[in-house]
Protein backbone atom coordinates (compact mmCIF):
# COMPACT_ATOMS: atom_id res chain seq x y z
CA UNK A 1 0.00 0.00 0.00
CA UNK A 2 1.21 3.05 -1.39
CA UNK A 3 1.26 6.66 1.28
CA UNK A 4 -0.60 9.20 -0.10
CA UNK A 5 1.26 12.49 0.35
CA UNK A 6 -0.93 15.28 1.02
CA UNK A 7 0.60 19.25 0.35
CA UNK A 8 0.80 22.17 2.40
CA UNK A 9 -2.82 22.91 1.33
CA UNK A 10 -4.49 20.02 3.20
CA UNK A 11 -5.26 18.74 -0.13
CA UNK A 12 -4.28 16.12 -2.86
CA UNK A 13 -3.46 18.61 -5.62
CA UNK A 14 -0.10 19.57 -6.39
CA UNK A 15 1.15 22.67 -4.32
CA UNK A 16 1.95 26.07 -5.50
CA UNK A 17 5.39 27.07 -5.60
CA UNK A 18 5.50 29.69 -2.99
CA UNK A 19 7.14 32.91 -2.69
CA UNK A 20 10.37 32.46 -0.35
CA UNK A 21 9.20 34.33 2.63
CA UNK A 22 5.64 32.75 2.41
CA UNK A 23 7.72 28.95 2.38
CA UNK A 24 10.06 30.54 5.60
CA UNK A 25 7.03 31.21 7.82
CA UNK A 26 5.73 28.10 7.22
CA UNK A 27 9.13 26.91 8.55
CA UNK A 28 9.16 28.49 11.13
CA UNK A 29 11.68 30.63 9.58
CA UNK A 30 14.29 27.59 8.80
CA UNK A 31 15.12 29.19 5.50
CA UNK A 32 15.83 32.26 7.08
CA UNK A 33 18.35 31.79 10.58
CA UNK A 34 19.68 35.40 10.50
CA UNK A 35 16.20 36.79 11.39
CA UNK A 36 15.27 34.25 14.04
CA UNK A 37 17.62 32.76 16.43
CA UNK A 38 17.51 29.39 17.19
CA UNK A 39 15.36 28.89 20.95
CA UNK A 40 15.58 25.76 22.32
CA UNK A 41 11.49 24.03 23.20
CA UNK A 42 10.32 24.52 26.62
CA UNK A 43 10.91 21.28 29.07
CA UNK A 44 7.05 20.24 28.66
CA UNK A 45 6.88 20.20 24.85
CA UNK A 46 9.45 17.27 25.11
CA UNK A 47 7.88 13.60 24.72
CA UNK A 48 9.72 11.02 26.63
CA UNK A 49 13.62 10.51 24.76
CA UNK A 50 12.38 6.33 24.16
CA UNK A 51 9.80 4.06 24.85
CA UNK A 52 12.26 1.11 24.10
CA UNK A 53 13.00 -0.06 27.59
CA UNK A 54 9.22 0.48 29.27
CA UNK A 55 8.59 -1.82 25.73
CA UNK A 56 10.78 -4.32 26.11
CA UNK A 57 10.14 -4.26 30.06
CA UNK A 58 5.95 -5.45 29.41
CA UNK A 59 5.71 -6.63 25.64
CA UNK A 60 5.81 -10.48 26.72
CA UNK A 61 2.62 -9.95 29.01
CA UNK A 62 1.05 -9.29 25.85
CA UNK A 63 -0.60 -12.15 24.11
CA UNK A 64 -2.61 -12.43 20.93
CA UNK A 65 -6.45 -13.18 21.33
CA UNK A 66 -7.57 -16.26 18.85
CA UNK A 67 -11.52 -16.98 19.58
CA UNK A 68 -13.22 -19.04 16.63
CA UNK A 69 -16.93 -20.20 16.50
CA UNK A 70 -18.08 -23.12 14.84
CA UNK A 71 -21.70 -22.26 12.89
CA UNK A 72 -23.93 -23.86 10.44
CA UNK A 73 -23.31 -22.86 6.64
CA UNK A 74 -25.41 -24.28 3.48
CA UNK A 75 -23.45 -25.23 0.45
CA UNK A 76 -23.65 -23.20 -2.40
CA UNK A 77 -25.41 -24.42 -5.70
CA UNK A 78 -24.80 -23.05 -9.13
CA UNK A 79 -27.32 -21.75 -11.04
CA UNK A 80 -29.60 -24.62 -12.92
CA UNK A 81 -27.86 -24.25 -16.19
CA UNK A 82 -28.61 -26.29 -19.04
CA UNK A 83 -25.36 -28.09 -20.30
CA UNK A 84 -22.50 -26.94 -23.13
CA UNK A 85 -23.24 -23.15 -21.86
CA UNK A 86 -20.36 -20.86 -21.93
CA UNK A 87 -20.44 -20.82 -18.34
CA UNK A 88 -19.58 -24.50 -17.80
CA UNK A 89 -15.88 -24.28 -17.56
CA UNK A 90 -16.60 -21.47 -14.88
CA UNK A 91 -18.50 -22.80 -12.63
CA UNK A 92 -16.92 -26.18 -12.88
CA UNK A 93 -13.54 -24.41 -11.58
CA UNK A 94 -15.29 -21.92 -8.95
CA UNK A 95 -16.94 -25.52 -7.40
CA UNK A 96 -13.75 -27.53 -7.60
CA UNK A 97 -11.57 -24.45 -5.62
CA UNK A 98 -14.19 -25.10 -2.94
CA UNK A 99 -14.22 -28.26 -3.13
CA UNK A 100 -18.18 -29.10 -4.17
CA UNK A 101 -19.31 -31.00 -7.70
CA UNK A 102 -20.53 -28.76 -10.54
CA UNK A 103 -24.24 -28.45 -9.22
CA UNK A 104 -23.66 -27.88 -5.83
CA UNK A 105 -22.57 -31.26 -4.12
CA UNK A 106 -19.46 -32.29 -3.22
CA UNK A 107 -16.75 -34.38 -5.02
CA UNK A 108 -18.36 -37.31 -5.83
CA UNK A 109 -21.39 -36.84 -4.05
CA UNK A 110 -24.97 -36.21 -5.20
CA UNK A 111 -25.44 -33.19 -7.22
CA UNK A 112 -27.77 -30.59 -5.68
CA UNK A 113 -27.58 -31.32 -2.12
CA UNK A 114 -27.61 -28.36 -0.43
CA UNK A 115 -27.38 -30.32 3.19
CA UNK A 116 -26.17 -27.97 6.06
CA UNK A 117 -22.33 -28.02 6.77
CA UNK A 118 -20.18 -26.81 9.56
CA UNK A 119 -17.75 -23.55 9.00
CA UNK A 120 -15.45 -22.05 11.31
CA UNK A 121 -15.94 -18.38 12.18
CA UNK A 122 -12.86 -16.73 13.75
CA UNK A 123 -11.43 -13.27 15.11
CA UNK A 124 -8.57 -11.93 16.32
CA UNK A 125 -8.03 -9.14 19.44
CA UNK A 126 -5.56 -8.24 22.16
CA UNK A 127 -4.78 -9.81 26.26
CA UNK A 128 -2.43 -9.60 28.88
CA UNK A 129 -1.79 -11.59 31.56
CA UNK A 130 -2.45 -10.00 35.12
CA UNK A 131 -1.60 -13.16 37.12
CA UNK A 132 1.61 -14.55 36.18
CA UNK A 133 0.06 -18.39 37.29
CA UNK A 134 -2.22 -17.93 33.99
CA UNK A 135 -5.04 -15.21 34.71
CA UNK A 136 -5.21 -13.25 31.30
CA UNK A 137 -7.74 -10.06 30.21
CA UNK A 138 -9.17 -9.14 26.95
CA UNK A 139 -12.51 -7.65 25.87
CA UNK A 140 -15.82 -9.36 26.04
CA UNK A 141 -16.37 -9.00 22.43
CA UNK A 142 -13.43 -10.15 21.26
CA UNK A 143 -14.46 -13.91 22.44
CA UNK A 144 -18.08 -13.48 23.10
CA UNK A 145 -20.06 -16.36 21.63
CA UNK A 146 -16.64 -18.36 20.89
CA UNK A 147 -16.42 -22.16 20.92
CA UNK A 148 -13.32 -22.11 21.29
CA UNK A 149 -10.41 -19.21 22.74
CA UNK A 150 -6.72 -19.64 22.28
CA UNK A 151 -3.95 -17.40 23.69
CA UNK A 152 -0.88 -16.68 21.69
CA UNK A 153 2.72 -15.80 23.67
CA UNK A 154 5.36 -13.52 21.89
CA UNK A 155 7.48 -16.12 21.79
CA UNK A 156 4.78 -18.44 19.76
CA UNK A 157 3.50 -20.31 22.46
CA UNK A 158 0.12 -21.16 21.91
CA UNK A 159 -2.38 -22.05 24.86
CA UNK A 160 -6.04 -23.00 25.26
CA UNK A 161 -8.12 -20.80 27.60
CA UNK A 162 -11.08 -21.74 29.90
CA UNK A 163 -13.50 -18.82 30.11
CA UNK A 164 -14.10 -17.93 34.06
CA UNK A 165 -16.23 -15.12 33.41
CA UNK A 166 -17.17 -12.25 31.27
CA UNK A 167 -19.13 -9.49 31.48
CA UNK A 168 -20.72 -7.17 28.75
CA UNK A 169 -21.12 -4.14 30.80
CA UNK A 170 -18.18 -3.02 30.91
CA UNK A 171 -16.57 -5.45 27.82
CA UNK A 172 -14.37 -7.55 30.15
CA UNK A 173 -13.37 -10.88 29.65
CA UNK A 174 -11.66 -13.35 32.05
CA UNK A 175 -9.62 -16.42 30.62
CA UNK A 176 -7.76 -18.78 32.55
CA UNK A 177 -4.42 -20.74 30.96
CA UNK A 178 -2.54 -23.75 31.90
CA UNK A 179 1.12 -22.55 31.66
CA UNK A 180 4.35 -24.99 32.03
CA UNK A 181 6.23 -22.15 33.92
CA UNK A 182 4.81 -18.73 35.08
CA UNK A 183 4.18 -16.43 32.62
CA UNK A 184 5.48 -12.82 32.67
CA UNK A 185 2.49 -10.51 34.01
CA UNK A 186 1.11 -6.96 34.26
CA UNK A 187 -0.64 -4.72 37.34
CA UNK A 188 -2.89 -2.61 37.06
CA UNK A 189 -2.17 1.15 38.31
CA UNK A 190 -4.39 3.92 39.77
CA UNK A 191 -6.42 4.88 36.45
CA UNK A 192 -7.78 8.34 38.77
CA UNK A 193 -3.91 9.24 38.78
CA UNK A 194 -3.90 10.23 34.91
CA UNK A 195 -4.28 13.71 33.70
CA UNK A 196 -4.89 14.97 30.50
CA UNK A 197 -1.97 15.32 28.78
CA UNK A 198 -0.18 12.18 30.42
CA UNK A 199 2.30 9.71 28.04
CA UNK A 200 0.36 6.60 27.30
CA UNK A 201 1.50 3.65 25.39
CA UNK A 202 -0.71 0.75 24.11
CA UNK A 203 0.29 -2.37 22.67
CA UNK A 204 -1.48 -5.02 20.60
CA UNK A 205 -2.33 -6.93 17.97
CA UNK A 206 -3.79 -4.11 15.18
CA UNK A 207 -4.82 -6.30 11.72
CA UNK A 208 -3.00 -9.02 13.37
CA UNK A 209 -0.04 -7.44 13.26
CA UNK A 210 1.05 -8.92 17.01
CA UNK A 211 3.05 -7.28 19.46
CA UNK A 212 2.59 -3.79 17.96
CA UNK A 213 3.55 -0.63 20.43
CA UNK A 214 1.66 2.97 19.76
CA UNK A 215 2.39 5.55 22.30
CA UNK A 216 0.49 9.07 22.66
CA UNK A 217 -1.37 10.89 25.61
CA UNK A 218 -4.70 11.05 27.34
CA UNK A 219 -6.62 13.50 25.38
CA UNK A 220 -9.42 13.19 27.74
CA UNK A 221 -11.64 11.75 30.40
CA UNK A 222 -14.73 10.48 31.80
CA UNK A 223 -15.77 10.12 28.04
CA UNK A 224 -19.38 8.52 27.62
CA UNK A 225 -19.81 7.03 24.42
CA UNK A 226 -23.11 5.52 25.45
CA UNK A 227 -22.14 2.28 24.68
CA UNK A 228 -22.78 0.90 28.38
CA UNK A 229 -24.04 2.42 31.93
CA UNK A 230 -20.87 2.55 33.05
CA UNK A 231 -19.40 4.67 30.60
CA UNK A 232 -16.07 6.65 31.97
CA UNK A 233 -13.38 5.98 29.27
CA UNK A 234 -10.26 7.15 29.05
CA UNK A 235 -10.09 9.15 25.39
CA UNK A 236 -6.02 8.94 23.61
CA UNK A 237 -4.41 9.51 20.59
CA UNK A 238 -1.88 6.72 20.76
CA UNK A 239 -2.89 4.47 17.62
CA UNK A 240 -5.92 1.92 18.17
CA UNK A 241 -7.22 -0.38 15.44
CA UNK A 242 -8.92 -3.83 14.80
CA UNK A 243 -7.16 -6.26 16.78
CA UNK A 244 -6.37 -3.74 19.82
CA UNK A 245 -9.44 -4.71 21.15
CA UNK A 246 -8.58 -6.70 24.72
CA UNK A 247 -5.11 -4.88 24.87
CA UNK A 248 -3.28 -2.69 27.58
CA UNK A 249 -2.72 1.00 27.93
CA UNK A 250 0.02 1.24 30.09
CA UNK A 251 1.26 4.25 31.87
CA UNK A 252 5.15 5.46 32.11
CA UNK A 253 5.78 2.95 35.11
CA UNK A 254 4.39 -0.18 33.14
CA UNK A 255 1.13 -0.09 34.85
CA UNK A 256 -1.97 -0.98 32.80
CA UNK A 257 -4.39 2.22 33.51
CA UNK A 258 -7.04 0.74 31.02
CA UNK A 259 -8.21 -1.43 28.31
CA UNK A 260 -8.35 -0.49 24.82
CA UNK A 261 -11.89 -1.32 24.04
CA UNK A 262 -13.38 1.48 21.24
CA UNK A 263 -12.29 3.68 18.81
CA UNK A 264 -13.83 6.24 16.77
CA UNK A 265 -13.23 6.75 12.84
CA UNK A 266 -15.45 7.24 9.68
CA UNK A 267 -13.23 5.13 7.79
CA UNK A 268 -12.60 1.97 10.04
CA UNK A 269 -8.61 2.91 10.95
CA UNK A 270 -7.22 5.35 13.63
CA UNK A 271 -7.65 8.89 13.12
CA UNK A 272 -6.10 9.61 16.82
CA UNK A 273 -9.42 8.46 19.18
CA UNK A 274 -9.44 5.62 20.88
CA UNK A 275 -11.03 5.10 24.48
CA UNK A 276 -9.47 2.43 26.94
CA UNK A 277 -12.01 1.70 29.72
CA UNK A 278 -10.11 2.41 32.89
CA UNK A 279 -8.45 0.48 35.44
CA UNK A 280 -10.70 1.79 38.26
CA UNK A 281 -13.97 0.66 36.36
CA UNK A 282 -12.94 -3.10 36.00
CA UNK A 283 -10.82 -4.10 38.64
CA UNK A 284 -13.68 -4.75 40.70
CA UNK A 285 -15.47 -6.44 37.89
CA UNK A 286 -12.59 -8.44 37.44
CA UNK A 287 -12.31 -9.58 40.83
CA UNK A 288 -15.71 -10.58 40.95
CA UNK A 289 -15.33 -12.48 37.82
CA UNK A 290 -12.55 -14.46 39.37
CA UNK A 291 -14.16 -15.49 42.17
CA UNK A 292 -17.76 -15.99 41.33
CA UNK A 293 -17.52 -16.55 37.82
CA UNK A 294 -20.31 -13.93 37.41
CA UNK A 295 -21.06 -9.72 38.33
CA UNK A 296 -22.31 -8.83 41.77
CA UNK A 297 -23.13 -5.22 41.42
CA UNK A 298 -25.29 -3.19 43.95
CA UNK A 299 -28.87 -2.31 43.26
CA UNK A 300 -30.70 0.60 44.41
CA UNK A 301 -34.16 0.29 42.37
CA UNK A 302 -34.86 3.02 41.29
CA UNK A 303 -35.55 5.00 37.52
CA UNK A 304 -33.57 8.35 37.38
CA UNK A 305 -32.97 10.63 34.59
CA UNK A 306 -30.49 13.83 34.75
CA UNK A 307 -31.59 17.27 36.10
CA UNK A 308 -31.37 20.24 34.26
CA UNK A 309 -31.61 23.78 34.42
CA UNK A 310 -35.59 23.88 34.27
CA UNK A 311 -35.70 20.94 36.82
CA UNK A 312 -33.36 22.43 39.00
CA UNK A 313 -35.60 25.76 39.00
CA UNK A 314 -38.81 23.93 39.06
CA UNK A 315 -37.51 21.66 42.48
CA UNK A 316 -35.92 24.98 44.22
CA UNK A 317 -31.92 22.69 43.32
CA UNK A 318 -30.38 26.25 43.38
CA UNK A 319 -28.53 24.46 40.10
CA UNK A 320 -28.44 21.22 38.13
CA UNK A 321 -26.60 18.55 40.34
CA UNK A 322 -28.34 15.07 41.66
CA UNK A 323 -30.08 12.27 39.46
CA UNK A 324 -33.60 12.85 39.82
CA UNK A 325 -35.82 9.73 40.55
CA UNK A 326 -38.43 9.23 38.15
CA UNK A 327 -39.36 5.72 39.33
CA UNK A 328 -38.67 3.61 42.19
CA UNK A 329 -39.20 -0.47 41.57
CA UNK A 330 -41.94 -2.02 43.61
CA UNK A 331 -39.63 -4.80 44.91
CA UNK A 332 -36.43 -3.38 44.88
CA UNK A 333 -34.47 -1.74 47.85
CA UNK A 334 -35.11 1.50 47.13
CA UNK A 335 -38.71 1.35 48.04
CA UNK A 336 -39.36 0.13 51.78
CA UNK A 337 -35.97 2.91 52.20
CA UNK A 338 -38.47 5.58 51.26
CA UNK A 339 -37.32 7.20 48.30
CA UNK A 340 -40.10 8.34 46.20
CA UNK A 341 -40.70 9.52 42.71
CA UNK A 342 -39.53 12.92 42.49
CA UNK A 343 -36.66 12.61 45.10
CA UNK A 344 -33.32 14.14 43.75
CA UNK A 345 -30.09 12.12 44.75
CA UNK A 346 -27.60 14.17 45.51
CA UNK A 347 -25.23 11.72 47.78
CA UNK A 348 -24.83 8.53 47.82
CA UNK A 349 -22.82 6.56 50.35
CA UNK A 350 -20.57 9.40 51.50
CA UNK A 351 -19.70 10.56 47.42
CA UNK A 352 -21.45 13.21 45.62
CA UNK A 353 -23.45 12.52 43.02
CA UNK A 354 -22.48 15.39 39.83
CA UNK A 355 -25.04 14.10 37.37
CA UNK A 356 -27.16 11.03 36.30
CA UNK A 357 -24.76 8.96 35.00
CA UNK A 358 -22.52 8.93 38.34
CA UNK A 359 -25.17 7.56 40.37
CA UNK A 360 -25.20 3.88 38.37
CA UNK A 361 -21.21 3.99 38.67
CA UNK A 362 -21.25 4.54 42.43
CA UNK A 363 -24.11 2.17 43.50
CA UNK A 364 -22.97 -0.61 40.95
CA UNK A 365 -19.31 -0.63 42.86
CA UNK A 366 -20.90 -0.66 46.32
CA UNK A 367 -21.63 -3.82 48.06
CA UNK A 368 -24.49 -5.99 47.73
CA UNK A 369 -26.15 -6.01 51.37
CA UNK A 370 -24.70 -2.81 52.78
CA UNK A 371 -26.31 -0.37 54.50
CA UNK A 372 -25.60 2.86 52.76
CA UNK A 373 -26.70 6.37 53.39
CA UNK A 374 -28.37 8.39 51.01
CA UNK A 375 -29.09 12.00 50.71
CA UNK A 376 -31.88 13.26 48.84
CA UNK A 377 -33.65 17.10 48.05
CA UNK A 378 -37.65 16.30 48.60
CA UNK A 379 -39.91 19.62 49.05
CA UNK A 380 -36.66 21.71 48.69
CA UNK A 381 -35.09 20.11 51.92
CA UNK A 382 -32.24 17.63 52.57
CA UNK A 383 -32.85 14.33 54.11
CA UNK A 384 -31.25 11.12 55.09
CA UNK A 385 -32.21 7.43 54.07
CA UNK A 386 -30.81 4.65 55.07
CA UNK A 387 -31.05 1.53 52.01
CA UNK A 388 -29.82 -1.88 51.96
CA UNK A 389 -28.36 -3.03 48.64
CA UNK A 390 -29.49 -5.48 46.81
CA UNK A 391 -27.73 -6.82 43.81
CA UNK A 392 -28.50 -5.73 40.40
CA UNK A 393 -28.60 -9.31 38.57
CA UNK A 394 -31.77 -10.51 40.83
CA UNK A 395 -33.33 -6.89 40.15
CA UNK A 396 -32.90 -7.87 36.52
CA UNK A 397 -34.32 -11.37 36.26
CA UNK A 398 -37.17 -10.27 38.07
CA UNK A 399 -37.93 -7.46 36.22
CA UNK A 400 -37.80 -9.58 33.11
CA UNK A 401 -40.14 -11.91 34.59
CA UNK A 402 -42.80 -9.13 35.35
CA UNK A 403 -42.59 -7.52 31.91
CA UNK A 404 -45.82 -7.94 29.92
CA UNK A 405 -48.00 -7.79 33.21
CA UNK A 406 -50.86 -5.23 33.51
CA UNK A 407 -52.73 -3.91 36.58
CA UNK A 408 -56.45 -4.39 36.99
CA UNK A 409 -58.41 -1.84 37.73
CA UNK A 410 -61.08 0.41 37.41
CA UNK A 411 -61.54 3.01 34.40
CA UNK A 412 -62.07 6.70 36.17
CA UNK A 413 -65.08 8.73 34.69
CA UNK A 414 -65.17 10.74 31.83
CA UNK A 415 -64.39 14.47 32.12
CA UNK A 416 -64.27 17.33 30.20
CA UNK A 417 -61.37 18.01 27.16
CA UNK A 418 -58.86 20.81 28.56
CA UNK A 419 -56.08 22.25 26.41
CA UNK A 420 -52.51 23.50 28.45
CA UNK A 421 -49.20 23.83 27.74
CA UNK A 422 -49.55 23.20 24.00
CA UNK A 423 -51.71 19.88 24.52
CA UNK A 424 -55.10 18.59 24.81
CA UNK A 425 -55.72 16.76 27.46
CA UNK A 426 -58.59 14.26 28.36
CA UNK A 427 -59.78 11.75 31.12
CA UNK A 428 -59.14 8.04 31.22
CA UNK A 429 -62.12 5.67 30.21
CA UNK A 430 -62.26 2.31 28.78
CA UNK A 431 -62.28 3.58 25.40
CA UNK A 432 -59.00 6.02 25.55
CA UNK A 433 -57.63 3.09 27.12
CA UNK A 434 -58.75 0.85 24.04
CA UNK A 435 -57.34 3.71 21.71
CA UNK A 436 -54.12 4.06 22.68
CA UNK A 437 -53.45 0.79 23.98
CA UNK A 438 -53.18 1.46 27.75
CA UNK A 439 -53.20 -0.88 30.67
CA UNK A 440 -56.10 -1.59 32.94
CA UNK A 441 -55.91 0.52 36.04
CA UNK A 442 -53.38 3.08 34.43
CA UNK A 443 -53.89 6.33 36.10
CA UNK A 444 -53.20 9.83 35.37
CA UNK A 445 -54.57 12.68 32.81
CA UNK A 446 -54.39 11.45 29.36
CA UNK A 447 -52.52 13.90 26.53
CA UNK A 448 -54.96 13.18 23.36
CA UNK A 449 -53.03 15.58 21.09
CA UNK A 450 -49.90 17.79 21.03
CA UNK A 451 -49.83 20.77 18.95
CA UNK A 452 -46.92 20.97 16.49
CA UNK A 453 -43.82 23.20 17.39
CA UNK A 454 -44.92 23.12 20.85
CA UNK A 455 -42.65 23.44 23.79
CA UNK A 456 -44.68 19.77 24.71
CA UNK A 457 -43.38 18.40 21.07
CA UNK A 458 -40.23 19.59 21.70
CA UNK A 459 -39.81 17.53 24.68
CA UNK A 460 -41.12 14.67 22.83
CA UNK A 461 -44.29 14.26 24.73
CA UNK A 462 -47.00 12.82 22.59
CA UNK A 463 -50.65 11.34 22.48
CA UNK A 464 -51.20 8.29 24.18
CA UNK A 465 -48.72 9.86 27.10
CA UNK A 466 -49.77 10.58 30.98
CA UNK A 467 -49.81 13.13 32.84
CA UNK A 468 -49.40 11.68 36.46
CA UNK A 469 -48.04 14.40 38.63
CA UNK A 470 -47.43 18.17 38.17
CA UNK A 471 -44.62 19.36 40.58
CA UNK A 472 -44.94 16.37 42.63
CA UNK A 473 -48.28 16.97 43.23
CA UNK A 474 -50.88 14.12 41.28
CA UNK A 475 -53.39 14.92 39.27
CA UNK A 476 -56.24 12.55 37.94
CA UNK A 477 -58.50 14.59 36.00
CA UNK A 478 -57.85 17.62 33.48
CA UNK A 479 -59.13 20.38 35.79
CA UNK A 480 -56.55 19.35 38.14
CA UNK A 481 -54.08 20.09 35.68
CA UNK A 482 -55.78 23.33 34.98
CA UNK A 483 -55.89 23.98 38.20
CA UNK A 484 -52.39 23.45 39.65
CA UNK A 485 -50.72 25.70 36.89
CA UNK A 486 -52.55 28.49 37.51
CA UNK A 487 -51.23 28.05 41.19
CA UNK A 488 -47.65 28.32 39.62
CA UNK A 489 -48.18 31.09 37.69
CA UNK A 490 -49.73 33.10 40.49
CA UNK A 491 -46.78 31.83 42.50
CA UNK A 492 -44.34 33.75 39.71
CA UNK A 493 -42.91 30.01 38.78
CA UNK A 494 -41.43 30.35 35.24
CA UNK A 495 -42.28 26.20 34.44
CA UNK A 496 -44.08 23.18 35.17
CA UNK A 497 -42.43 20.03 36.18
CA UNK A 498 -44.77 17.25 34.79
CA UNK A 499 -44.69 13.53 35.75
CA UNK A 500 -45.05 11.78 32.37
CA UNK A 501 -45.45 8.15 31.62
CA UNK A 502 -45.67 6.82 28.13
CA UNK A 503 -48.05 4.01 26.64
CA UNK A 504 -45.27 1.58 28.10
CA UNK A 505 -45.99 2.76 31.65
CA UNK A 506 -42.04 4.47 31.32
CA UNK A 507 -42.00 7.15 33.54
CA UNK A 508 -40.08 10.57 33.16
CA UNK A 509 -39.79 14.17 34.58
CA UNK A 510 -40.38 16.76 31.86
CA UNK A 511 -40.20 20.92 32.50
CA UNK A 512 -42.60 22.59 30.53
CA UNK A 513 -42.72 26.61 30.55
CA UNK A 514 -45.76 28.28 31.56
CA UNK A 515 -45.67 31.25 29.41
Amino acid sequence: MGLDPVSVFGSRAAPRRLPRLALALLLGFAALPALAPAVSPPAFAKGPDSLADLAADVSDAVVNISASQTVDDKRTAAPNLPQGTPFDDLFEEFFRRRGQGPQGGPQGGPQGDNAPRQRRSSSLGSGFVIDSAGIVITNNHVIADSNEVTVIFTDGQRLKAEVLGKDAKVDIAVLRVKPEKPLKAVKFGDSEKMRVGDWVMAVGNPFGLGGTVTAGIVSARNRNIDSGPYDNYIQTDASINKGNSGGPLFNMAGEVIGVNTAILSPSGGSVGIGFATPAATLEPVIEQLQKFGETRRGWLGVRIQNVDETIAESLGLGKPRGALVAGVDDKGPGKPAGIKSGDVIIKFDGKDVKDSRELPKIVAATAVGREVSVIVVRGGKEQELKVTLGRLEEGEKQASLDAGKSDKGPAPGATAVQKALGMELGALTADSRKKFNLKDGSEGVLVTSVEPNSAAAEKRISAGDRILEINQDAVSKPEDVARKLKELKDQGRKSALLFVASPQDDKRFVPLPLN
